[in-house]
């Protein structure tokens, strides 16, 4: 007769779905995380594509108010009497100064076109 011994080592049993659920945990958060950059990516693309839109926008804007704003006439060259008052009133020079800047940032005039009134004025 044969004893039957036991075995020295005792096998460690395993559910049988135990890999499976631990490959599904991995893979389901590495979809998860994929599905997630994605939505941020599609959000940021969205985001710049609404900035370009309004930038576009804003330059369409910018050009119909420029066409439509008429010219600004020529300003007549002015004699040495009217630079006497300029020079009498400094206030005055800060202001059509002042002026100047701000319709050059309106865009009425040019950068050379600023720079032309400003030394214009400067000179008296």
């Amino acid at each position: 007769m044969f004893m039957r011994r036991r075995p020295l080592v005792r096998p460690v049993v395993r559910p049988a779905g135990a890999p499976l659920l631990r490959g599904a945990l991995v893979g389901g958060a590495t979809y998860a995380a994929g599905r997630s950059a994605a939505r941020a990516s599609r959000r940021e693309q969205d985001q710049e594509q609404a900035i370009a839109d309004l930038q576009y926008q804003q330059q369409q804007e910018a050009q119909q108010a420029q066409q439509a704003a008429p010219a600004p006439p020529p300003a007549p060259p002015q004699a040495a009497p009217a630079a006497q008052p300029a020079a009498q009133d400094p206030g005055g020079l800060t202001e059509q100064l002042a002026r100047l800047g701000e319709l050059a940032q309106q865009g009425v005039l040019t950068p050379e076109e600023f720079a032309a009134a400003k030394a214009r004025l400067l000179a008296g």
